[in-house]
């Protein structure tokens, strides 16, 4: 059983009580396939692979300790069986009917946790047909202009909780990539936003609106996407002033996971980079939308920044100070869901000699994307309940999970997939009281 006992100096973490209500905009693929996985899991029929909250654990003390609990006995998440959903779509088919769509998961799971995935039926949602060229749908929500729609969101949010009986809420995208938009003056605060929402200001895109809503709500929000959405002052001030903390953008999951993988090691060892091509091909209804060049323009600034990032070639010039880095997105229908990544990778070594790596990844983009889902949704649970982090906004704890990880102004993001980590599970030992883990380990030695 969970003992989630604290030392002296641990933070106040509010206790886990009632249901935990997950609020997703976009329910496709991965929405899906995480809401299916949960109820899969609480019947017995799967186990929750890929999930760290799950299945991680974490090591507190000396090595000699052999003190190493799972995480969820370690600090007080939400229990799967606590949570519940519901989603907003441009699409009026049910969770059931859309995972049949979406083609992720075989029709033998699916029926085994129909009647569950049938009762969850979407929300009208807010949509502009400019920031998702690629896509058209029924469902969708009309207002007189882009805060009368937030209104309209707010009032889903509140009928939600009530009719759920949820004690506390979550919001994380898993709607589609947005076009690509650059922060300006309504962006910049509060107020500026909420004018430029008054006014329908084309500046403010789809998932801002959603973003707005929540965190008008107290309710914290994760970006899935790379778009712009929680990324700028507005959304930060807000999320502080309404103790909703905020996390993103763009899940990491299938090449940039390998990159954030590999990069470090080739840093760590001092192998220079020349070229890292990266071409990907899949053909669910996120390659559809990639296929504009858009939508493709965010997914890219999203993916390339992180080769620059960890390998730092400004205090490496000789081994990373000319590097080629390509990424290319093909839009092919036959793939669905199981999205293919090539990489070749042009690295060298002692006295300059040159070698290849190739990587050919077959990987199912929303089996990957479903336990980082679930993640995130209990953590932000777990960050509002703590005195420590639900106030100061962006929690970077969580860049673990995110390919363009978002910081506080000033700060370059931490990429370095094996640094995330220890930065995860360094912040839940604090918060606990533990002593952070440095890995010096001297002391074995004395």
């Amino acid at each position: 059983m969970p003992t989630h006992k604290s030392k002296p100096g641990a933070t106040e973490i509010a206790p886990v009580k009632g249901k935990l209500g997950i609020m997703i905009p976009g329910m496709g693929a991965v929405a899906t396939t995480f809401v299916a996985g949960v109820e899969a899991v609480r019947k017995g029929i799967s186990k929750p692979i890929g999930s760290l909250t799950q299945m991680g654990t974490i090591r507190l003390g000396k090595r000699t300790d052999g003190r190493s609990p799972k995480i969820k006995d370690f600090v007080p998440l939400a229990g799967l069986n606590d949570l519940v959903f519901t989603g907003w779509d441009i699409f009026e088919d049910d969770m059931y009917a859309a995972a049949g769509k979406a083609g992720v998961l075989e029709r033998s799971l699916l029926e085994q946790v129909k009647p569950f995935l049938s009762s969850i039926k979407p929300r009208k949602a807010v949509f502009d047909h400019n920031y998702v060229k690629n896509l058209n749908g029924p469902n969708v929500k009309k207002g007189k202009n882009k805060m009368d729609l937030a209104e309209q969101l707010r009032d889903d949010i509140r009928d939600f909780k009530k009719s759920s009986g949820a004690d506390r809420l979550v919001m994380i995208w898993c709607g589609s990539t947005e076009t690509f938009i650059e922060a300006g003056p309504a962006h910049q605060s509060v107020a500026a936003l909420e004018k430029a929402m008054h006014a329908n200001d084309e500046n403010i895109a789809p998932s801002m609106v959603y973003a707005y809503a929540a965190l008008k709500e107290g309710v914290p929000f994760a970006n899935g996407a790379p778009n712009l959405t929680v990324d700028i002052r507005a959304m930060q001030e807000l999320s502080k002033k309404m103790e909703a903390p905020i996390c993103g953008k763009d899940y990491k999951t299938g090449q940039t996971l390998i990159k954030t993988i590999l990069a470090p090691g080739f840093k760590a060892r001092m192998i220079g980079l020349n070229g890292w091509f990266s071409t990907n091909i899949l053909g669910n209804r996120d390659g559809e939308v990639l296929d504009d060049p858009g939508s493709f323009k965010t997914k890219e600034e999203s993916k390339l920044s992180v080769l620059e990032h960890i390998l730092q070639p400004e205090l490496y010039p000789d081994l990373y100070g000319n590097i080629c880095h390509k990424v290319r997105i093909n839009y092919y229908p036959p793939r669905g869901d199981n999205k293919e990544g090539w990489d070749n990778i042009d690295i060298f070594g002692w006295l300059g000699y040159p070698m290849q790596i190739k990587v050919d990844f077959l990987c199912r983009d929303s089996i990957l994307a479903a336990p980082i889902v679930l993640d995130l949704v209990l953590f932000l649970d777990l960050a509002k309940r703590s005195s420590t982090l639900r106030g100061i906004g962006i929690q970077e704890w969580l860049s673990f999970y995110f390919k363009s990880p978002m910081t506080a102004e000033g700060l370059y993001p931490e990429h370095d997939l094996f640094i995330q980590s220890m930065k995860l599970k360094n912040t839940l030992r604090h918060l606990k009281g533990e002593g952070l883990i440095t890995h010096l380990g001297l002391e074995y030695y004395d």
